[in-house]
């Protein structure tokens, strides 16, 4: 609580430092959609939907989470905090930062605000708790040319006068009803608690009725190197899938963002992609600039776990980065009959099922191999 008193005061705090950036202060702020701004969410609204989502971040693990969101196909959201835990300003093009967020974007996530410095918003005036809102903004602006509509309050400490004002900044307040409490168990004996809260919840529950909006932390080990993989199988085994907080809201995705003046428009359904540098030291990923491997000589166009292009299988096989090089890696089969995008990137061709329909079931009868059949997960006729 000593850090919450400091932040009244003066300069010599980091969270009352403005980042530079467009200022979005006078941005105009239209409440589109039906999605409720300046109210609580605690709920998906599609069935069939778990809405994965990270707070805290991005931190030192966060590269090595999206790449296993991508291996299984996955969407997730990332609430983000500006200036947290040592790791300076998220738009400090000398840190990771940067790159990780716009990958966050290219690779179909949804970014959220988690205010600049994850302060208890209940606890400041509103001159402060208008910084650590349009500070985070800024930063978002800087790095994106656009900044978030959806943010989640730090320590889940929000009241009538925070909602009333984040409501005037155009906010969907969003919560969860599943958290497997994975920060209170970062240790290898204790994570198994979170999994246990995981099963009780989704394991054997029809996704034809079942929803949830969940949360976890990026910063904590046990939950990207342990516990998240446990979830995506589990999704996967019961035929649910991963989705952003947007997705399981059926929120359009130009309503995920509001553009800052002159930017890029971010309405369009296939996100903004950034130009990755070759690499000149053959080094990748974005703890080295974002340096990618494509192009490299000798079929050394893997960027492996660590940040080294390469072509062996330590290099092109498990932890490969995929956004920095070519990976060989694919998917794990997907439930029995499974398939497509929905369903873990899954392929009929590899599970021996032949054809994969319209609706992501695996088979061989013309209603498979005929019209809406996917090709990309399997042959058609």
């Amino acid at each position: 609580m000593l850090f919450q008193r400091w932040i009244e005061y003066g300069p010599g705090c980091d969270a009352n430092v403005r980042p530079g950036g467009p200022d979005t202060t006078n941005v105009a702020r239209p409440k589109v959609g039906s999605i409720p701004y300046g109210q609580a969410i605690y709920r998906c609204n599609r069935n069939g939907d778990i809405a994965l989502t990270y707070d805290d971040g991005p931190y030192t693990y966060t590269e090595d989470l999206l790449n296993l969101l991508q291996r299984y196909n996955a969407k997730a959201t990332f609430y983000i905090t500006g200036r947290n835990l040592g790791k300076g300003a998220i738009n400090d093009p000398d840190t990771p930062w940067p790159v990780l967020i716009r990958r966050m974007v290219r690779d179909g996530h949804q970014i959220a605000s988690h205010t600049w410095s994850h302060q208890r918003l209940t606890t400041l005036s509103r001159s402060k708790f208008w910084n650590q809102m349009i500070y985070n903004e800024i930063a978002f602006a800087d790095i994106l040319g656009y900044f978030p509509t959806y943010m989640r309050p730090p320590y889940s400490a929000s009241n009538t006068t925070t909602d009333a004002w984040l409501n005037e900044l155009g906010y969907h307040i969003t919560y969860f009803n599943l958290d497997t409490e994975g920060y209170l168990h970062d240790s290898p004996n204790m994570i198994s608690t979170s999994k246990q809260i995981w099963d009780n919840t989704v394991e054997g529950r029809s996704p034809a009725t079942n929803k949830w909006l969940h949360i976890e932390h990026d910063p904590v080990y046990q939950t990207v190197y342990n516990l998240t993989e446990y979830m995506l199988r589990s999704i996967r085994r019961n035929n649910f899938t991963a989705v952003t907080v947007g997705q399981c809201l059926q929120d359009p995705r130009s309503n995920w963002y509001r553009t800052v003046s002159s930017s890029p428009s971010p309405t369009s359904t296939s996100s903004p992609s950034p130009t990755f540098p070759a690499t000149t030291n053959g080094r990748c990923g974005s703890r080295h600039g974002g340096a990618t491997c494509r192009g490299e000589p000798n079929g050394e166009t893997c960027c492996s776990q660590n940040g080294w292009c390469g072509g062996t299988s330590d290099h092109c096989g498990r932890g490969c980065q995929p956004v920095f090089g070519t990976c060989r890696d694919t998917p794990e089969p997907a439930a029995p009959g499974r398939c497509g995008a929905a369903h873990g990137g899954a392929r009929c061709t590899e599970s021996g099922w032949g054809c994969c329909s319209r609706a992501g079931w695996c088979g061989s009868t013309s209603d498979h191999c005929g019209t809406g059949c996917q090709s990309d997960f399997g042959t058609c006729n």
